[in-house]
């Protein structure tokens, strides 16, 4: 199945750092976009059990946990959407700390969008759900692997991370 790893990437203004899925994961690109389609289309039900299919098959699925933290805050469970997107999240977070990688992850680059998007996710899940400073730690980490904030997660927990 394969794991999460993080690849290096040359910018002009220096390394940049890129989250890269595995093989199970980028071969079910089209798959997610069905999804997206689903719930675009009022089928979230349908939606929610490919997904579920879609992370039997590949685990490590990125894309498929932040579309089921989505369906889950659509419903007003933030608790299971924050088990979706925390789940996103540690795995990244374990691959950035394997490679031994400080940063930057910029949302720029495709393969941290789903990184980025599980964060802002999960640090609105501990916000609803009563956790501030986990939120905090969340938005902490996050400025410093990418201080551009294109997702707005200061917003979410204050600046620099002091919810």
């Amino acid at each position: 199945m394969g794991s999460i790893t993080v690849a290096r990437r040359d910018a002009p203004g220096g390394a940049v750092w890129e989250i890269v899925q595995p093989r199970c994961a980028r071969q079910r690109h089209e798959d997610i976009e069905e999804v997206e389609a689903m719930v675009e289309g009022g089928e979230t039900d349908i939606a929610r059990d490919e997904l579920v299919w879609l992370l039997s098959e590949c685990p490590d699925f990125l894309d498929a946990h932040v579309q089921l933290g989505l369906i889950a805050l659509e419903e007003d469970d933030p608790r299971l959407a924050r088990g979706h997107f925390g789940r996103a999240y540690e795995l990244c977070l374990r691959a950035i700390e394997a490679a031994g990688v400080a940063g930057p992850l910029p949302y720029a680059l495709p393969g941290n969008q789903p990184f980025h998007q599980a964060a802002k996710g999960l640090a609105h899940c501990l916000m609803e759900t009563g956790r501030p400073r986990t939120a905090a730690e969340v938005g902490r980490r996050m400025l410093a692997l990418d201080p551009a904030d294109a997702l707005g997660l200061a917003r979410i927990v204050g600046p620099k991370g002091q919810a």
